[in-house]
């Protein structure tokens, strides 16, 4: 973890015992960090940058520190407090401050087992906002015809993701998967997406999959697989806003998720079917290749997920909406009237299913492995 400890003392306390106080209290902590001390000039320079407000008395520094600590960094401002010498009251007075003033901040404060979990989360969400920042993610082909509500706001994308999204004609697509001779189909897209990738040098792309199959007689579920495993995002029908659900959660998990329809909802019990014809290579332990399902033509995937928890992630083209559920991948099955890769989840709130029901951020939904509720959660609000 890069993490940077700035400080924050009162002239009024003795430096001596202060100095010593601090030494005790970051090394109960366990963590790896760099003490930069009182010279904030290369503020917002590491992964996480934290404020360490040593003492009370000390708001009226950090208000005349505020113009050059903003001008440096727009992310959040961390306050970290042992909550000795009146070092937890100023650090109230100042997180009212920011917040009368329309900016972000947070107190870390608690136990060091609470302090030392909180900074390594708070370190993961500042590198993915790195991570994100102008990245190029491509929109090869319009949105499928379907996806009434699943457009985007790109100044919205760009301002709180820093994501440029780049359109790119599905005739390029198709008139490079034809320039492609050697290989089959499938793999002759796969090798045409690369090229666009390199091209348009994004970092993840989402494709108007369907027009492949009358244009090339097959699809691209294999190809968005092995491009998924390899890391870089690859979304399916044009869906941007399940594209950028995939590409914050590869840069907070480095997965890219399971994009699928829920398929059946039990709304009284909370169990799930979750349905798609793709999945990424590196989420599963073992996969068989099907035809497509709504086609029947092509290459479908059926990938079998570990069993265990899992979390549903999905924000909305304009950002101002997000939803997540943790839940249990009860089963993975495969039956022949569904997109191939099938997931029985069982939701750990069963009355989270009525969003789905009521308020649905559009149809697709990426389901990742392990319990990140509260990863998303912090990350949404943080931006």
């Amino acid at each position: 973890m890069d993490i940077a400890i700035y400080t924050l003392t009162s002239e009024l306390h003795d430096e001596k015992a202060v100095g010593a106080v601090t030494q005790e209290f970051l090394s109960s902590l366990g963590i790896d960090y760099t003490l930069k001390g009182n010279d904030y000039t290369d503020y917002g320079c590491h992964t996480l940058s934290v404020i360490y407000v040593r003492t009370g008395g000390t708001e009226g520094i950090f208000k005349r520190l505020l113009p050059q600590l903003r001008q440096q960094s727009q992310a959040p401002f961390y306050l970290l407090t042992s909550g000795k010498s009146n070092s937890l009251a100023a650090s109230m007075e100042i997180l009212s401050y920011l917040q009368q003033n329309y900016m972000q901040g947070e107190i870390i404060h608690g136990s060091a087992d609470y302090i030392a979990q909180r900074l390594a989360t708070l370190s993961k969400m500042s590198e993915a906002r790195k991570r994100l920042k102008d990245t190029r993610y491509g929109i090869i082909g319009q949105p499928s015809d379907w996806l009434i509500s699943s457009a985007a706001d790109p100044k919205a994308v760009k301002t709180r993701l820093g994501i440029d999204l780049i359109e790119v004609p599905i005739e390029e697509l198709i008139e490079g998967i034809d320039k492609i001779a050697e290989g089959d189909m499938p793999n002759r897209i796969y090798e045409a997406l690369k090229v666009i990738v390199d091209k348009y040098l994004l970092q993840g792309f989402t494709l108007r999959c369907f027009d492949l199959l009358t244009a090339v007689h097959n699809t691209g579920c294999l190809a968005l697989a092995r491009l998924n495993a390899e890391g870089i995002v690859a979304g399916c029908e044009g869906d941007v806003p399940a594209m950028l659900s995939m590409a914050i959660t590869n840069a907070l998990l480095g997965v890219s998720g399971f994009q699928a329809n829920p398929s059946q909802i039990n709304p009284e019990t909370g169990e799930m079917l979750f349905a798609h014809c793709t999945i990424p290579l590196n989420m599963v332990e073992r996969y068989e290749l099907d035809t497509h399902f709504e086609s029947g033509i092509g290459v479908g995937i059926r990938g079998y997920m570990k069993e265990g928890p899992v979390t549903i992630f999905k924000v909305s083209g304009d950002l101002k909406r997000n939803f997540m559920a943790e839940g249990k991948l009860v089963r993975n099955q495969a039956k022949p009237d569904l997109c191939r890769t099938q997931q029985v989840i069982q939701l750990t709130d069963s009355q989270q299913a009525s969003y789905f029901l009521t308020r649905p951020i559009g149809n697709h939904h990426i389901i990742t492995p392990g319990n990140n509720s509260k990863l998303f959660e912090d990350f949404m609000a943080s931006l």
